[in-house]
């Protein structure tokens, strides 16, 4: 499919190791509403069967022209009709990267309370900062709370989409009314729902989107 940007709206994280069954029927179901993109997290149960995965995840979003990043291991953009890679840290060298894959792709990183990452992604023009955690989450547990003074400040020092993690739900995203964001990326707030896809419209309401 031909390349599309992700600008903003609800950005979906898979977890790949989740119950296969459960986890193609509930983003089968979340598909149908209007998402930027689905990133598959790298989170591998049995590591030979990731290709089969990721394939059949390519697949069922590209029906939908919804773009597929895998989380850090660029490398694969090289095997598999991926879109993207999302960076969870600063690469050694992104420009050999880019080079080795060789076409165009999108490419966005996880930001925490250091603006230098930021102004890293601006210079080498990735397409999205997504800041982590914004609150206490299950899923980012790793990451620091991110403060709203940074993410304010990042407004300022870059016109890349901006999108929160960590946390955010449609009944806590009043607290965000004050920032200047794009969108939100979400794992558990929409794939641990009974119903995934009333979940993604909520947010989707939220963002009035």
């Amino acid at each position: 499919m031909s390349l599309k940007k992700i600008l903003g709206g609800v950005y979906l994280v898979i977890d790949p190791s989740t119950d296969q069954a459960q986890l193609f029927s509930k983003l089968q179901q979340v598909l149908e509403q209007k998402i930027s993109a689905v990133q598959i997290w790298d989170h591998w149960i049995n590591p030979s069967d990731k290709d089969v995965i990721i394939k059949k995840i390519i697949d069922l979003c590209h029906l939908h022209l919804i773009p597929v990043l895998i989380n850090n291991d660029w490398a694969l953009l090289n095997e598999l009709n991926l879109d993207g890679v999302h960076f969870d840290e600063i690469p050694n060298n992104v420009e050999e990267i880019k080079k080795k894959i060789g076409r165009e792709f999108i490419s966005g990183i996880t930001c925490n309370n250091d603006l230098s990452v930021v102004e890293w992604a601006t210079q080498h023009k990735l397409d999205y900062v997504s800041f982590c955690s914004v609150f206490p989450s299950s899923t980012s547990n790793s990451c620091d709370l991110v403060s709203f003074e940074t993410i304010r400040r990042a407004r300022e020092i870059t016109s890349l989409p901006i999108f929160l993690a960590g946390g955010i739900s449609p009944d806590n995203m009043e607290k965000l009314r004050e920032l200047d964001f794009d969108g939100v990326a979400v794992i558990s707030g929409i794939m641990n729902q009974d119903d995934p896809a009333q979940a993604t419209k909520k947010y989707l309401t939220e963002l009035n989107y």
